[in-house]
């Protein structure tokens, strides 16, 4: 183990709610902020009841955690549609490319540790990537390798839609994204491509000899005190678990994802955790310590991952595996039946996680925003989350031709 972990840190690595001494008057609101009191959590829930009766959005689960401040943790709706069952704030859920950064973290305890060289091309590490000598493991963690990514093929789009149990190797999928010529040189912009990450997933298990479920959990989750999260190996989801629904189906039908094989997501998309342990995880994940302030990343690695470039569209920014939303950090995933975000507001100490059993997005666009943007127009004034026709990291264009499918999964 790396000279900076300790237990757990996938989900939540945090800068923990700091408790309030005795007798101690809490801090006052940054300007722009508002605390949480009875008043602002009424609001809140009137807020995203409101949107889910718009959206038809089955259940949301929702933390919001102010550090010395009450919590707002809430679960509206129904986790199956089947049985009735309400979603709870502990259930486990899939969260798409959330797991981007737990990947990249994997990467920069190797750089950390001297095993690994941000701008070494990957073709040091990595044999048969097209341009490897000229793409480097920084490019591929900030989006700007011009690799094709495969979740845009539209012959594996029709494979996943016709199976969405079939399994997929990390090796099959690089296959499908390196038959497409680059989209640009590299370094040249930044485009969104799982391809990206599913290369540093294999980094992260060549350089370290270990699964990367297997580094992950003893180097990432285990230190930060995230026993609830994992990266399957299959189409498992621990239990109690939300069930998702989309309709990425031949008929547009919407069913009950929550079974479907997230082998295709791999390292950029297939983890599994809870609200509580993305609490922990996203004050560890932007201040680079775990929840017992030992480190995850040294100070001079961190700080590069924080390092944001422009995206090309306003409002947002990335790092090394990370994204700035107008100034909350983390990263959003959504995969059939599900759309997560896990941010920090850094300025204002605020943590906000939010979780949505579906992908039907229809006219209000991507759903797990419109619940941010809710939200954060009430608390967070100065910091409104944009709704998603602007650019979210995990979005992928529509298809343009009629024969494609009306939606992809998007990691």
């Amino acid at each position: 183990m790396g000279r900076y972990r300790t237990p757990t840190v996938v989900a939540a690595a945090s800068l923990l709610l700091t408790a309030l001494c005795a007798g101690e008057a809490p801090a006052a609101a940054p300007p722009g902020r508002v605390d949480i009191d009875d008043v602002v959590a009424e609001q809140l829930d009137h807020a995203i009841t409101a949107a889910m009766r718009e959206a038809g959005i089955p259940g949301v689960g929702v933390g919001l955690w102010i550090d010395g401040d009450d919590a707002y943790v809430r679960a509206f709706g129904t986790s199956d549609k089947t049985t009735g069952t309400p979603i709870k704030t502990d259930m486990h859920t899939r969260i798409g490319s959330v797991t981007k950064p737990f990947t990249v973290t994997g990467v920069l305890q190797l750089v950390d540790d001297g095993k690994v060289r941000l701008d070494a091309p990957i073709s040091t590490y990595l044999d048969g990537v097209p341009d490897g000598d000229r793409i480097t493991v920084r490019l591929l963690a900030d989006m700007r390798s011009g690799l094709y990514n495969y979740t845009e093929d539209p012959r594996w789009l029709a494979a996943f839609k016709a199976d969405p149990y079939r399994s997929w190797t990390p090796q099959q999928l690089l296959d499908i994204a390196f038959r497409h010529p680059g989209k640009f040189p590299p370094g040249a912009r930044w485009e969104y491509s799982n391809t990206n990450t599913v290369l540093l997933g294999l980094l992260v298990e060549k350089i370290s000899g270990q699964p990367l479920h297997t580094y992950l959990q003893q180097h990432v989750f285990a230190p930060a005190g995230m026993d609830a999260t994992s990266l399957p190996t299959g189409a498992e989801i621990t239990g109690p678990y939300v069930h998702g629904y989309t309709n990425f189906t031949p008929d547009g039908a919407i069913v009950d994802a929550s079974g479907w094989n997230p082998s295709w997501g791999w390292a950029a998309g297939a983890m599994i955790s809870t609200i509580e342990d993305l609490r922990t995880w996203v004050p560890t994940m932007v201040s680079g310590r775990l929840p017992d302030g030992d480190r995850l990343l040294g100070p001079a690695v961190q700080a590069q991952r924080l390092h944001m470039l422009p995206t090309g569209h306003p409002g947002l920014g990335y790092g090394l595996g990370i994204a700035d939303f107008a100034g909350w950090i983390g990263h959003n995933g959504e995969l059939p039946g599900y759309e997560t975000i896990a941010v920090r507001l850094p300025q204002d100490r605020a943590t906000l996680v939010i979780v949505v059993n579906s992908d039907v997005d229809g006219k209000f666009g991507n759903l797990s925003s419109l619940i941010a943007n809710r939200i954060t127009k009430i608390v967070t004034p100065k910091h409104i989350w944009s709704l998603p026709n602007e650019a979210q990291p995990n979005a992928l264009p529509e298809p343009s031709a009629s024969s494609a499918p009306p939606a992809s999964p998007k990691p």
